[in-house]
């Protein structure tokens, strides 16, 4: 064969061998920004239907999505006064989620719960646990979590929760094959 075409074609080689490497990555970077029943549902049905495709799985969970990952068991002192009033105003972990529209004064999301177990459809703090089972990264924005006041003591216990900024989650996004904002 010529040279020249060899060449050629060890470069074309080189190139798609470089291109494959670049690809994007069977993961799934997810933003849960909502702490709302409904969306946090549909965040953890996502997710875990992608890891039980095969697909590495982050949650980076950030602003009002943060309170579903305290522990109502615990507590922290030693909180600022902004602290103690966001943490006694907002729910206090995913038991205490409420739906975001149709909530009626805690009417609808008691609704949805009974309709869920009628359905034998997984309740929240169910499907963190199933999370947790199919290695689900959690990510928890250092940022949001120090806005407001939660301190790391009063968060779950959960095997691959991570505190982290945005830097992070982006450097995790950026190779991911398919990223998303709840």
């Amino acid at each position: 064969m010529d040279p020249e075409v060899t060449a050629q074609l060890e470069e074309l080689r080189a190139r798609l061998e470089s291109l494959e490497q670049a690809g994007p990555e069977n993961k799934l970077s997810m933003v849960v920004f909502s702490g709302d029943l409904d969306r946090a549902l549909a965040s953890f049905i996502i997710a875990t239907g992608a890891a039980a495709m095969g697909m590495e799985v982050m949650m980076f969970f950030t602003f009002w999505g943060t309170p579903l990952l305290r522990d109502p068991k615990k507590s922290a002192s030693g909180k600022d006064m902004m602290g103690t009033m966001f943490g006694a105003m907002l729910p206090k972990g995913a038991p205490a989620a409420k739906l975001s529209k149709m909530h009626f004064g805690g009417m609808g999301t008691k609704m949805m719960q009974g309709l869920m177990t009628k359905k034998n459809v997984a309740s929240l703090p169910q499907m963190i646990d199933l999370a947790a089972e199919l290695g689900i990264k959690i990510c928890i924005c250092d940022l949001s979590m120090s806005l407001m006041g939660f301190k790391r003591e009063e968060m779950l216990d959960y095997p691959d929760l991570l505190y982290c900024g945005v830097a992070t989650f982006l450097e995790q996004a950026m190779g991911s094959k398919v990223q998303l904002f709840i």
